[in-house]
């Protein structure tokens, strides 16, 4: 028997010590990549093996988490990747502009690993839930239709 296959997550932060410290927690766990900007995100999560999860700062220079995620969900390929905000604002209009683009959750900075861990969990959990309920219902889909012909 083989072993599941390892969630890929992409870090998006224009701040390196950031993504060092992402990487740090999640290190063990997933497998991870990561950009140092908007664009070079949308890149990556457009390759033929796009992140299961991307954790999205806001704050970045040409092009913020907010135009990143809404470019995300704008794309038929990469609308259904959750999208976690990781940002040092924690004002409740940052939170709602976030969710409002299609993010998922929000983590204030500085972060916590236990709080990271959960989240990260939760929402791969979540999108797994989600694509294996969709599959049951392409296959009802596909014997209701062999059925009525």
């Amino acid at each position: 028997m083989t072993a599941p296959a390892r969630a890929h997550l992409l870090i998006v932060d224009d701040t390196p010590t950031n993504i060092e410290i992402l990487l740090g927690m999640l290190e063990d766990d997933y497998d991870l990549s990561f950009a140092i900007s908007g664009r070079q995100a949308l890149a990556l999560a457009a390759t033929q093996d796009p992140p299961d999860l991307i954790l999205l700062d806001v704050m970045m220079p040409e092009m913020d988490g907010y135009a990143v995620c809404a470019a995300l969900k704008a794309d038929a390929n990469t609308r259904n990747i959750p999208v976690i905000f990781v940002t040092a604002r924690t004002d409740a209009e940052s939170e709602t502009r976030g969710f409002a683009a299609g993010g998922v959750d929000f983590i204030h900075k500085p972060v916590n690993r236990a709080v990271v861990r959960a989240r990260v969990r939760l929402h791969l959990d979540l999108k797994q839930h989600t694509e294996a309920m969709a599959s049951s219902l392409a296959d009802i889909q596909r014997a209701n239709d062999q059925l009525l012909v």
